[in-house]
């Protein structure tokens, strides 16, 4: 582990034990959890920073999903299919990310996260319930593929090339697809990000670039930050989801803003 002190340290499980919370229950705990390990381990080298951010996250990302799975009514078998799609789509972003600029993509991706916000804004009822039609509460075959190809397939392949908000993308993606609430969207997204996750987990470790130490003991704030933050979100219902979404999409835009600004 790198020589950082108490302070940093603390600092820096308050950051995992908060992200972990808000990633279970919207998605885009990374929005604060990488920028604190940058911020608090600025002479560690920027891949070292990434795999460590990795190991940290899929603890809790596990636990919080772990807890959904228990409580929410998911289907697991889906969830994975979308996942293991996910995880090529993945690794196929991030064989194309060497050569592509981020600052060609951050206004577009402002721009759709803006969109989103909009739409959510002018559709109070976005997610809130799941559909009356006992038919359409159904996955059928036609919305898994869907689900697979465009969800799984293209945020994946979002995640491998660029990354910020793609918990949040797929809470959103998988409730617009699949007419899930947002709770369970939640709960699908987390099984999805655990795949994903143990991909990038996997390379980070067979290169060496994860802090193992630091990694540990920040799980373990994560780990129950996620806990918490699944168990509040099933208790609290699609418009308590609804309100941290709209919240983390106004923080992804303007840390997108901030790093196009500045950048």
């Amino acid at each position: 582990m790198p020589d950082i002190t108490l302070t940093t340290l603390v600092l820096l499980c308050l950051a995992a034990a908060a992200a972990g919370w808000i990633d279970a229950v919207v998605g885009g705990g990374g929005l604060l959890l990488l920028p604190a390990l940058l911020l608090g381990l600025p002479h560690v080298p920027a891949a070292h920073v990434l795999g460590t951010n990795k190991a940290v996250a899929i603890v809790g990302t596990t636990g919080a999903a772990v807890t959904y799975v228990r409580r929410a009514p998911v289907q697991v078998g889906t969830a994975v299919r979308i996942g293991l799609t996910a995880l090529a789509g993945s690794m196929t972003g991030a064989f194309f990310a060497a050569g592509l600029s981020s600052d060609v993509l951050r206004p577009v991706i402002m721009v759709v996260l803006l969109g989103v916000a909009a739409f959510v804004l002018a559709r109070p009822s976005f997610g809130t319930a799941a559909a009356d039609d006992g038919t359409d509460r159904k996955v059928t075959r036609a919305r898994l593929v869907t689900a697979i190809v465009l969800v799984g397939g293209g945020i994946g392949f979002y995640d491998g090339l660029f990354g910020p908000g793609t918990g949040t993308f797929l809470v959103l993606a998988l409730t617009a697809v699949l007419h899930l609430d947002l709770v369970t969207a939640s709960a699908t997204a987390k099984i999805v990000n655990v795949c994903t996750n143990a991909g990038a987990l996997a390379m980070f470790a067979y290169q060496g670039t994860v802090l193992w130490q630091l990694a540990a003991l920040m799980a373990v704030f994560n780990l129950a930050g996620g806990m918490f933050g699944a168990r509040m979100a099933l208790r609290k219902g699609s418009g308590f989801v609804r309100g941290v979404l709209l919240v983390v999409v106004f923080s992804l835009v303007a840390k997108l803003g901030f790093d196009q600004w500045t950048g």
